[in-house]
């Protein structure tokens, strides 16, 4: 048996308790991995709160987390390359516990000398930011909009457009406006009157990354001059009633792998910035989702598993 943070009814995160769950075993194309860290991320409170229960509903006991970055431990036949002892990183069926199962299709090596507690926050925010970017067409010389930009798949949005030759703006709390400056953005403050402070630096924009869901969808729209090219990652029911395009999940082909090899080309270069906003101990969960849902975070959350 293994240590696991999980729960076994819908509810706030008082429901996140300890499990003892068995020892997963890898099938085909599978590795089995003893985690490090794991990141945290708002699809997390948001199953477990039973939010999404109506069209993703969940059996019980159920252990949440769906990136890690860890220790391969066992491989299943037809692993691909990966072998006992390999570091990786990457999306992953259930991070919050100390051993865990992957696609190994969807795993990359992790670097040396990246830090555990940002390999495992990497994966979705850089897969997300990848997979956004790439749906909104953006290219050189554009002008993006990214709201929530100091987040973890803002802060990446912002890195991926910047290294792309596009001119980013980013909203966000004032505390994090030196943050965004030091990712290359120009800084906007969120809340009411955002369209006005944006159109002081540009009459418009080419494109618009919501990863905040603040009701930012009706202005994204007018300062886009139209829905095509407005994407949210962070509010279905604003973007069903504005024809704006939701990303929740992968669209067509897997994009994990390209997403974190674009980051970590950008870590190479000494050039990834991802904060760790806390590193909390896995059993300490319920605090992580408490704090994911107070929102204003720069960067990730992630927790550390220890046997």
């Amino acid at each position: 048996m293994v240590f696991a943070m999980g729960f076994s009814a819908y509810g706030g995160p008082e429901v996140l308790r300890r499990l003892d769950v068995d020892v997963p075993e890898p099938a085909a194309g599978e590795v089995r991995i003893r985690v490090r860290c794991a990141g945290v991320n708002p699809l997390d409170w948001k199953l477990r709160s039973g939010r999404m229960a109506a069209f993703r509903p969940l059996t019980f006991p159920h252990v949440l987390g769906n990136e890690a970055a860890g220790v391969v431990e066992a491989a299943g036949p037809d692993a691909g390359p990966w072998r006992v002892g390999d570091e990786v990183l990457g999306p992953v069926t259930a991070g919050y516990a100390v051993r865990t199962l992957a696609r190994a299709d969807r795993l990359v090596a992790k670097p040396p000398g990246l830090p555990w507690e940002l390999a495992g926050g990497l994966p979705m925010a850089a897969e997300t930011a990848h997979r956004t970017l790439a749906a909104l067409r953006v290219a050189k010389d554009d002008t993006l909009l990214v709201h929530g930009a100091a987040g973890g798949v803002g802060s990446l949005a912002v890195q991926f457009a910047v290294s792309a030759g596009v001119r980013v703006i980013g909203t966000a709390s004032p505390a994090n406006h030196d943050y965004l400056r030091s990712l290359g953005a120009e800084p906007v403050a969120y809340g009411e009157g955002v369209d006005v402070r944006v159109r002081e630096l540009t009459p418009g924009v080419d494109a618009v990354l919501d990863a905040a869901g603040r009701g930012v969808l009706p202005e994204s729209v007018e300062l886009a001059g139209g829905p095509e090219r407005v994407l949210t990652i962070a509010d279905a029911a604003g973007a069903r009633a504005l024809g704006v395009r939701f990303s929740g999940a992968a669209d067509g082909e897997d994009q994990h792998v390209a997403g974190i090899e674009r980051a970590l080309a950008l870590y190479r270069d000494g050039r990834l910035h991802l904060p760790v906003w806390r590193a909390l101990p896995l059993a300490e969960a319920a605090d992580a989702h408490r704090a994911s849902e107070e929102g204003h975070l720069r960067g990730k959350i992630v927790l550390v598993a220890d046997d």
